[in-house]
């Protein structure tokens, strides 16, 4: 007979059997007054997660629905048009990777590719990152990335591809095709290309939208394929589109693997019964939490190294998509749920201190894995493996936290395989889903991004004016007189930043001191 602790305990505990997976909630603490209060608006939130799934429009920004859920089960797509399109891409990934794998796709060279190199920023390459670091590759291949537009990174990752770029593959990936980050990597690496001789397009594949820019460019220039980027799929949920399938066939990681967790996880997570769905209980417990305004932090801890950037993963797919300042109404909110983490156990000898010390201005995510390796392990003091210790590490972490009222999550999964890793995405995009409808926010959209772009482009153009403006003149500047001559009100400090990397960089005369703004003069050399 059970005792009242361990039914106690089982109240709290979601199991699935056909995941093996655990969604611990005990010590989350939360209470039956505040869940059955939030009972009503959660599952009005299921509800609505079901028209989502239905097809609805999901996004009225740009009067779009939202269709990551019909990735890994092309059947529930609301149109046989995207069924079709979804089942031929994933068809079309599988061939392609295959025609590489056997040495049917060569290079200009007649030499088999045993590079990548995935040039993409934010969603475009975070869950390629993720997946690859997480599942060993089963082919031969290596995997690389440009996911910025610093010039220092992307020449510390063409310097050490030189050797081999004649045998890397090369994808570009950008719904838009105008996004900037990618647009340089892209133009930075057919540099080096042209430089080496090499025919850039018979080593090119793009991921993108329908007729954007860098699709005319891929047709134009021949490239080996041109792979979808619809418009339906947002960036930070497009791991499962071939954004993420493509280099993880090409890895020679299972996809239909991370499809069926993925989908599985979906089945699980449509349940009505708020007791018996995972995403539902995670975001109510987000809610209670954080007290539905963001006011906690998320520490998400995986006990696992392949789990290392899961966290990096999450901070974009939380962090975008629930950080918004207007609710549905344009009511001023503020909302959001700020993610970081890196690893168990390294987290125990860097911040765990101040999360038991310090603020308790956070709730904690553990994510254990079950199986420890593949193989046996030694005993490392005649009774311990390693995993024990990592085991006891995580337990101990969390009852010291638990001792200070900290609060902690623990979600468990048996292993990290494609089948997992499918589940775990499927199992966040849903509770982001659902706790954005909690809170009254448009969770598909990223009007701060935009403005960020924006206002980087004002900063470019005024940088131009500035350098136009040098070279028109014969005279040293002072940065009043530059902004007089511009007829830039209260710009004072970014010309004077614009001056300072200008000067890193380029050729530029200068009276005074960089170190003395105030008293600063310069002219073009």
């Amino acid at each position: 007979m059970p005792t009242p602790i361990l039914e106690s305990y089982t109240d709290r505990l979601y199991a699935s059997k056909a995941l093996n997976f655990f969604l611990d909630l005990n010590e989350a603490h939360l209470s039956d007054a505040s869940k059955m209060k939030l009972e009503p608006a959660l599952t009005a939130a299921l509800h609505a997660m079901q028209d989502l799934e239905n097809g609805a429009i999901a996004n009225p920004d740009e009067n779009r629905p939202v269709g990551h859920y019909w990735l890994r089960n092309h059947k529930l797509a609301p149109t046989t048009e995207i069924q079709n399109q979804i089942k031929d891409t994933i068809s079309s990934i599988k061939s392609f990777s295959a025609a590489v794998h056997q040495g049917q796709l060569l290079n200009s060279q007649g030499s088999v590719f045993t590079q990548i190199l995935l040039i993409g920023i934010g969603g475009s390459a975070l869950g390629p990152q993720f997946i690859s670091d997480a599942l060993d590759p089963n082919s031969s291949m290596k995997i690389n990335f440009l996911d910025n537009t610093d010039p220092d990174g992307m020449d510390r990752v063409l310097s050490d591809l030189s050797e081999v770029l004649s045998e890397t593959l090369v994808i570009v990936v950008s719904k838009s095709g105008g996004t900037a980050e990618t647009r340089n990597g892209l133009l930075e690496t057919q540099n080096v290309f042209n430089n080496l001789g090499l025919d850039f397009s018979r080593q090119a594949v793009a991921i993108t939208g329908q007729d954007s820019q860098l699709y005319k460019t891929a047709s134009e220039d021949n490239w080996l394929s041109i792979f979808p980027m619809w418009d339906w799929v947002g960036g930070r949920t497009s791991v499962m589109s071939a954004v993420g399938l493509l280099p993880a066939a090409l890895l020679g990681i299972d996809i239909d693997a991370l499809l069926a967790g993925a989908s599985t996880m979906d089945e699980i997570t449509r349940s009505g019964d708020i007791s018996d769905n995972p995403a539902a209980l995670l975001a109510q417990a987000w809610f209670i939490l954080s007290e539905g305004k963001g006011n906690k932090d998320m520490v998400v801890l995986p006990y696992k190294d392949r789990l290392l950037l899961f966290s990096r993963y999450l901070q974009q797919l939380i962090m975008e998509s629930l950080g918004k300042r207007l609710d549905t109404q344009g009511n001023l909110v503020h909302q959001g749920i700020a993610v970081y983490g890196n690893k168990g156990s390294t987290d125990q000898h860097a911040y765990v201190q101040q999360l038991r010390d310090g603020l308790n201005n956070f709730f904690v995510t553990f994510i254990e894995v079950l199986s420890d390796r593949q193989g046996s392990s030694i005993l490392v003091d005649g009774q311990n493996s390693s995993g024990d210790y990592l085991f006891g590490f995580y337990k101990g972490t969390q009852s010291a936290l638990s001792a200070s009222d900290r609060k902690s999550i623990t979600i468990t999964i048996p292993d990290v395989s494609p089948r997992s890793i499918g589940a775990l995405i499927a199992l966040y995009e849903r509770a982001v889903g659902l706790y954005a409808t909690l809170i009254n926010i448009n969770a598909y959209h990223q009007p701060g991004v935009e403005a960020g772009k924006k206002a980087a482009g004002k900063v470019l153009e005024l940088k131009n004016l500035i350098i136009e403006l040098l070279n028109s003149s014969d005279e040293y500047l002072s940065i009043e007189e530059i902004r007089a001559k511009l007829a830039l009100d209260g710009q004072h400090i970014l010309i004077y930043h614009i001056l300072r990397h200008y000067a890193a960089n380029h050729t530029l005369d200068i009276q005074g001191s960089l170190m003395d703004p105030a008293n600063l003069k310069v002219k073009l050399s």
